[in-house]
């Protein structure tokens, strides 16, 4: 079992303009956003549903997740790299049969937003 974890994500102002990053143990170059843009993309209600799915109905695979979304699978395939690039999901090599599949487990349990003025 994959061990659950708070994701912390700090928007600072700086100059007019918000940035933000994120930290738990990361260095602030593994996660640094260009813009709240980003942010806006990763909390996207698709992200969301996304989420939701894998934590509900516990899909076996990217594949068998874009199904239950009703969603092309490499858009699907696209957002949940972003989700693994940012410490929300995992994904689980599992050998069925012949072929190698990729389980989405969600990491984080807890997200936390710092605003810094």
């Amino acid at each position: 079992m994959v061990k659950t974890k708070t994701r912390e994500i700090t928007l600072a102002e700086s100059k007019g303009a918000f940035s933000l990053f994120t930290k738990s143990g990361f260095s602030k170059k593994d996660y640094d956003f260009a813009s709240l843009l980003a942010l806006r993309q990763l909390l996207s209600n698709e992200k969301a549903r996304i989420l939701h799915t894998i934590k509900y109905d516990s899909p076996k695979s990217i594949y068998e997740l874009a199904k239950k979304l009703n969603r092309g699978f490499k858009s699907v395939n696209d957002d949940i790299k972003l989700l693994e690039r940012f410490g929300f999901v995992e994904l689980v090599e599992e050998k069925t049969k012949n072929r190698i599949r990729h389980r989405p487990e969600i990491v984080v349990d807890t997200m936390t937003i710092h605003i810094k003025i």
